[in-house]
């Protein structure tokens, strides 16, 4: 008897591990910490006779930062212990694009649509394809959201919030 295949355990194959990103994190972490500590010391990590310099606390800070990431990087390239272990799935890696992605766009369109436009299409995209809501119910929980957002904070609290081409047609 042949077993049927199950559509879940397809996408359920391991994308990376999780010895690969913590190697990567670690080396992002002493990237971050050498950059620290070249702008802390052309900053000034001296001890002055009136106290420390501007960059004294910090340069320590991020000697410590790299310290710690050595160590650890080495820990997880010589030790090969849970060198096996799943970090991410194929599926659960789908899950978290779908939702990172168009945050991603909303903060690039922000910039052109402004807030409320851009916050219409990510709120009704998400109900929509993500949440697989009728059209009718995202697109109008997107307009009143968005309608009162606006009404919030550019007509009571007067606070200046990023505009696109619409609000201008209204001159907002």
């Amino acid at each position: 008897m042949a077993e049927e295949a199950d559509p879940a355990a397809a996408d359920a194959h391991p994308v990376v591990g999780t010895r690969s990103v913590d190697i990567v994190v670690y080396l992002m972490l002493m990237a971050f910490a050498a950059l620290f500590a070249f702008d802390n010391w052309r900053t000034g990590m001296a001890w002055e006779a009136d106290g420390p310099q501007a960059g004294y606390f910090p340069f320590y800070l991020s000697v410590v930062l790299g310290a710690a990431s050595l160590y650890g990087l080495a820990d997880k390239l010589f030790v090969a212990v849970g060198a096996g272990d799943t970090f991410v799935t194929g599926e659960q890696l789908r899950r978290v694009m779908q939702v990172f992605v168009p945050t991603l766009l909303f903060c690039v369109f922000m910039q052109w649509l402004g807030l409320y436009v851009a916050s219409f299409i990510l709120i009704a995209g998400f109900m929509w394809f993500v949440g697989r809501i009728a059209l009718w119910k995202s697109l109008t929980t997107a307009l009143l959201f968005s309608l009162f957002m606006f009404l919030t904070f550019d007509i009571a609290f007067d606070v200046i919030m990023p505009k696109g081409p619409l609000e201008a047609a209204f001159g907002h």
